[in-house]
C-alpha cells in the first residue's frame, strides 16, 4: 500500500485530547474539537502530574482513563446533534442505544473511569437487553407505546445471564429486576425529553398494574446461634467458610471481601485492626473498625505483599453453590448468600441496641433510611419474642 493510500484510509478522530503545561509542572487536559464548522476547547480541570514515583504514574494512569470516557461521550453527544439529535417538539431519529450508551459514560466519569461502577453497569445492561430485544438500529422515532410494552413483556422471559446455568438452566429475571430496567429506560427518556431528543415518554401511557413492580423482598438473616452452628460445621471449601464468617462480623459485600487486599488492614491508635477500603458498589472510601471475632477469620498471611488478596475466592455462582451445600450440612432451611452475612452483621449489631447511625455508617450507606430496613426486621422479631409469653399462662 502506498503512503498516499494510508493517508486516506486513516480516520480522523471527531475529537482529541491535548495538554497544556502549567507554570507548576503539571498538565492541564483539554478537549480539541471543531462544533458546526467552528474550533471549540472544553478544560477538563483534569492534571497530568510529574512521574517521579510508581504511584505518580498510576495515577496519571487513572487521569487519562478518566479524560477519555469523557471524551468518548462528547463523541457520543457530537454524532446524536449531527444526526438529528434535537428535533424541538417530535421525536429524532437519535440512535436509542448511542444515547443509553452516552448516559452509561457520564457515570463512568463520575467514577473515575471504573468500569464496576453500578450505575455504569447497570446501565450498560439495559443496552445489551434493548440491544437484543429491537436490535442497533433503534432510534426515538421507534420508541412508542408499543415499544415499551413490547420491552416489558420480553422482559418477563429472557433469562439473567449473570446466573450460572450449568447449576440452574437460566433463570428468568425477577420483578424486581424487571422494574429497575424499566426505570432505566424511563430516566433515559426523562433525560432525551430534557435534550430535546424526543417529545414523549411512553410508560407514562402505560396503565401502572401492566407495569413491573418492585416489592421488598424479607431480609433473610442468621441468628447467633445459627452462626455459632456454621462455625462448627466443616464446609467444603475453607477459604469460602472463612470469608463468609468474615463478612458476618464486618458487613462487608461479597465484592469488596473479593476484593480486600492485605494492605488495607491496619491498625488505630488503640492497636484495633481497622480496615481502610473503597466500596466497589458506591466508590465511596471507608474506615471500618472490625471486631477480633472477624480477625479470627483472615487466612494466614504467610510472607503475602500487601498487594495481594486476603480472599481468593471462586466465582459468585460457584461460592453460592458452596454455601447452599454448607447450609445443609449445618441443618439451616436459609438459603445463604453473602448479602445474608451483611444483613447479620447489621441485625445482631441493632438487637445490641447499637445507635442506627452507627451501624449505617459501617455498612456505607449513604443514607440512614437504606439502614430502617434492618431496625424494622430486629422490631418484628422482638415483638414476635414478646408474643410467644402470652400462651405460657394459657
Amino acid at each position: 500500500m502506498s503512503n498516499r493510500n494510508k493517508k486516506q484510509s486513516k480516520v480522523k478522530e471527531p475529537i482529541k485530547l491535548r495538554y497544556k503545561a502549567l507554570s507548576n509542572g503539571n498538565k492541564s487536559i483539554y478537549l480539541d474539537f471543531y462544533n458546526n464548522g467552528k474550533r471549540e476547547y472544553e478544560f477538563l480541570k483534569l492534571y497530568l502530574i510529574p512521574e517521579t514515583t510508581i504511584e505518580s504514574k498510576e495515577t496519571n494512569k487513572e487521569t487519562l482513563r478518566l479524560a477519555n470516557a469523557v471524551k468518548s461521550q462528547k463523541i457520543v453527544e457530537l454524532q446524536n446533534t449531527a444526526h438529528g439529535f434535537s428535533v424541538s417538539g417530535g421525536r429524532s431519529k437519535a440512535n436509542l442505544l448511542d444515547y443509553i450508551q452516552g448516559i452509561a459514560e457520564k457515570k463512568l466519569a463520575k467514577w473515575n473511569g471504573n468500569r464496576r461502577s453500578s450505575g455504569y453497569q447497570q446501565y450498560m445492561a439495559l443496552y445489551r437487553h434493548i440491544k437484543q430485544y429491537a436490535g442497533t438500529k433503534t432510534t426515538f422515532k421507534n420508541v412508542d407505546k408499543k415499544f415499551c410494552t413490547g420491552f416489558l413483556e420480553y422482559l418477563k422471559t429472557v433469562t439473567n445471564p449473570n446466573h450460572n446455568r450449568r447449576y440452574n438452566g437460566g433463570l428468568t429475571l425477577s420483578e424486581n429486576t424487571q422494574c429497575g430496567y424499566m426505570k432505566k429506560l424511563e430516566y433515559v427518556l426523562n433525560c432525551a425529553i430534557s435534550d430535546e431528543v424526543t417529545n414523549l415518554n411512553p410508560f407514562k401511557q402505560i396503565k401502572p398494574e401492566n407495569k413491573p413492580k418492585k416489592r421488598q423482598a424479607d431480609v433473610c438473616y442468621l441468628t447467633i446461634e445459627e452462626v455459632k452452628t456454621l462455625e462448627n460445621t466443616q464446609c467444603l471449601s475453607q477459604i469460602i467458610k472463612q470469608a463468609f464468617l468474615f463478612s458476618c462480623y464486618t458487613g462487608l459485600r461479597f465484592s469488596d471481601v473479593q476484593a480486600l487486599t492485605w494492605g488495607k488492614l491496619g491498625k488505630d491508635s488503640d492497636g484495633s485492626t481497622i480496615i481502610h477500603y473503597t466500596q466497589n458498589k458506591t466508590q465511596k472510601h471507608e474506615y471500618l473498625p472490625i471486631p477480633q471475632k472477624a480477625v479470627g477469620f483472615l487466612p494466614d498471611r504467610n510472607g503475602a505483599k500487601d498487594t495481594d488478596k486476603v480472599f481468593y475466592l471462586p466465582s459468585g455462582g460457584y461460592t453460592n453453590l458452596q454455601l447452599k451445600t454448607w447450609a445443609a450440612l449445618a441443618g439451616l432451611s436459609k438459603h445463604l448468600t453473602f448479602h445474608v452475612a451483611r444483613h447479620t452483621y447489621a441485625t445482631l449489631l441493632l438487637s445490641l441496641e447499637t445507635p442506627i447511625e452507627t451501624v449505617s455508617k459501617n455498612l456505607g450507606h449513604s443514607e440512614i433510611r437504606t439502614t430502617q430496613i434492618y431496625a424494622k426486621v430486629v422490631s418484628k422479631s422482638q415483638r414476635e419474642a414478646v408474643n410467644k409469653l402470652d400462651g405460657l399462662t394459657d
